[in-house]
């Protein structure tokens, strides 16, 4: 599966290793622990039962989407989000290393 960029909000996946489908809420998260500061490309709910709780969101990257279920909306106003949204992540995920 060839996906260029981030997805838009709303569109469900399936990560490897997983059973339950996932819909996608945020784009490029930032999660903050003992090891420090991790970028994710995105912040997503059980799909179908979208937000229950801040416990139960969860972070991960475009590398583990197993299966693309649907693709989210898009209109002018998040395709140019999804430009600056690209670029950042980019320049972030270089900034890691």
């Amino acid at each position: 599966m060839t996906i260029n960029g981030l997805l838009p909000i709303g569109s469900v996946v399936l990560l490897k290793n997983s059973t339950k489908r996932l819909m996608i809420i945020g784009v490029a998260q930032v999660s903050q622990s003992e090891e420090g500061r991790k970028l994710y490309d995105y912040t997503g709910v059980l799909y179908p039962e979208g937000y229950m709780s801040a416990e139960k969101n969860y972070l991960f990257n475009l590398d583990q989407i197993d299966k693309l279920y649907a693709i989210g909306y898009q209109d002018d106003e998040a395709l140019a989000f999804k430009e600056k949204a690209d670029a950042l992540i980019e320049k972030a995920r270089a900034e890691e290393q």
